[in-house]
C-alpha cells in the first residue's frame, strides 16, 4: 500500500474529490489523504456533485499538511493547482511530488448566477479528476 497526498490552495473541492475519488477507486494500491496550504472548509457544491457520483466526503475536513500525522510519509504528493504547487512544502527525497493542475470551480464560477451552469462546471472538474485517479498508479512512475 502506497500513501498519496493531494495538496490543493484551501483543501475545500479539488483535492477532496481526488481524496474521494482515490479512496473509491484505488483503496486496494493507495491509502489517500489531501491537505492544503490554507484550509477554506469543505465546499458544498464539491460535496454535492461528488454525492451524486456516489462518493460521500461530506464527513471531510479541510486541513493543512501540518494537521496530519508527523510520522506518516508518503509515496506521492500531487498538487492539483497552481498555488499548491509553487508553494509545496520539502517532502524528503524519496517522496515523488508531481503537478496535475485542475480548473479551480469556485474561481470559475464566482460570478455565476445560474446554479445548473455552476453546478456543470463542478461536475466537469469532478470528471477529469475522476480520470486522472483512474490512471493512478501507474502514471506517476513515469
Amino acid at each position: 500500500m502506497k500513501n498519496i497526498l493531494f495538496l490543493c490552495t484551501g483543501n475545500s473541492c479539488r483535492s477532496q474529490m481526488a481524496e474521494g475519488w482515490t479512496t473509491h477507486l484505488k483503496s486496494d494500491t493507495l491509502a489517500a489523504y489531501s491537505a492544503g496550504v490554507e484550509t477554506h472548509g469543505i465546499n458544498p457544491r464539491a460535496v454535492k456533485v461528488m454525492a451524486e457520483a456516489g462518493i460521500d466526503i461530506s464527513a471531510n475536513a479541510s486541513k493543512l499538511v501540518t494537521d496530519l500525522p508527523a510520522d506518516l510519509e508518503f509515496d506521492y504528493v500531487v498538487t492539483v493547482c497552481g498555488n499548491a504547487n509553487e508553494n509545496c512544502p520539502y517532502f524528503p527525497a524519496k517522496t515523488r511530488v508531481v503537478h496535475a493542475g485542475f480548473d479551480d470551480p469556485p474561481s470559475l464560477t464566482r460570478d455565476m448566477t445560474d446554479e445548473d451552469a455552476v453546478l456543470a462546471v463542478y461536475r466537469r472538474v469532478r470528471d477529469e479528476i475522476k480520470a486522472f485517479v483512474e490512471t493512478l498508479p501507474d502514471s506517476l512512475d513515469t
